[in-house]
């Protein structure tokens, strides 16, 4: 994987939609291998940027391409996480990153809180940004997390997150308006994506725990800066469900978005295989 941090930096997501949850990617089912998926990745500041290699060694045929946004320690509030999304952001970044990497076959905005901040709507026109500026199919994590629902045929959802109530409000918002039924909802608190970050395998399993309930078909743990892929396989097991994370369905939706029908990867979850 190939890193690189840039000061410039914003399309309708490009995959087709399905009817029901929206954003789905449709690839034709007789199209041929393609090879291996060229995928752009918009990564703003620090928290969990070493999943990203973890998983290009653990999925198949697969090749990141990384843009730090240098962002900082972007802290978990409405008014920071807006800053960091803007659309005109967004397309200098996407751009910075077809540069350094013209190969690059689609491009992600790899941030639950700063796309679902934008809410349904918004988060759209983030996607609609990046393809405007880049002619890439593209998409965000928030947009990822609905696509990869609709794919497991997931209706109800319990969610750990990581960020402050009134940020994380916002993800509930965004799943209840993609028609996901939310059974349980905890919000941890933590003030930063540093914070989020520092989180261990076993405090994941901890909060997922907490946050699952008997009718929720699935467990979401929505923050990119969560070392997430890591503990996906002990993450399961404990939770004897699909749990999806944030980097995890960003990777899988740019590959989708990349014409890679079912991405395939080693202790990647239930998502990939």
């Amino acid at each position: 994987m190939q890193i690189t941090t840039e000061a410039d930096a914003a399309p309708v997501d490009g995959g087709q939609m399905t009817p029901g949850l929206p954003d789905a990617v449709t690839p034709d089912a007789g199209a041929p291998d393609l090879g291996t998926a060229r995928i752009g990745i918009i990564y703003p500041g620090i928290g969990a940027e070493e999943d990203y290699p973890l998983a290009q060694s653990l999925v198949d045929d697969l090749e990141v391409d990384f843009l730090n946004t240098d962002a900082g320690d972007v802290a978990h509030t409405v008014e920071d996480l807006l800053a960091v999304g803007t659309p005109a952001d967004l397309a200098g970044h996407a751009r910075a990153l077809v540069t350094q990497f013209p190969q690059a076959q689609s491009v992600m905005w790899a941030c639950t809180s700063g796309s679902f901040v934008y809410g349904l709507e918004g988060t759209r026109g983030q996607a609609a940004a990046i393809t405007t500026a880049t002619g890439l199919p593209a998409s965000s994590t928030s947009l990822s997390f609905v696509a990869a629902l609709e794919f497991l045929g997931v209706r109800r959802v319990a969610v750990a997150a990581s960020y402050p109530s009134q940020v994380a409000e916002r993800f509930r918002a965004l799943l209840e308006d993609a028609g996901v039924t939310v059974t349980s909802f905890q919000a941890h608190g933590i003030p930063s994506a540093g914070g989020a970050g520092e989180l261990s395998v076993a405090q994941l399993i901890t909060i997922a725990r907490q946050a699952d309930t008997a009718d929720a078909d699935a467990v979401l743990i929505p923050d990119t800066a969560i070392h997430g892929i890591a503990g996906l396989p002990a993450l399961e097991v404990a939770l004897g469900k699909p749990v999806l994370t944030a980097n995890q369905v960003s990777i899988w939706q740019a590959m989708r978005l990349a014409g890679r029908e079912h991405p395939r990867g080693t202790d990647m979850g239930v998502l990939f295989t």
